[in-house]
Order: C-alpha cells, then sequence, then structure tokens
C-alpha cells in the first residue's frame, strides 16, 4: 500500500467518493491507474501521514537523542 494526496476528486473501487487534497492508501495497481489519470501528482512522497517531513537524526526541527547526538 502507498498513501497518496489526490490532486482531484476520485472515487474507489467500493464507491466511496475522496475530494481533491485528501490523502488515501492505495495498492500499486490502483496507484498506475490513478497516475495515468491524472488523479495524482508523480512527485507526490516523502513526507509521513500528516503531511510533514520526518526530521530524522539530521533535522534541525527536533533535537534529537539517537547516536550521532552531540548531547547526552
Amino acid at each position: 500500500m502507498v498513501y497518496v494526496k489526490l490532486e482531484s476528486d476520485w472515487t474507489d473501487a467500493d464507491g466511496v467518493a475522496h475530494t481533491a487534497g485528501e490523502s488515501v492508501d492505495v495498492d500499486a495497481a490502483t496507484l498506475a491507474s490513478l497516475q495515468a489519470e491524472g488523479i495524482v501528482s508523480e512527485g507526490f512522497g516523502g513526507g509521513g501521514k500528516d503531511g510533514t517531513d520526518w526530521a530524522g537524526p539530521t533535522g534541525t526541527t527536533t533535537n534529537w537523542a539517537g547516536p550521532t547526538s552531540t548531547t547526552p
């Protein structure tokens, strides 16, 4: 499964309507179909489910206390 953000409205195979801007989990085959139809953008990815990037051990948004930390 892949988490993608919809660029336009889409109704899934179960008949559930999703609006543009909504993020949904889809399988690889559905993703390919949505990309071909222009419903999701090809460049989407990297962020978490909440739309933010992971700060990680070298990120500047949080202090990392992991193995590469300079603080005990």
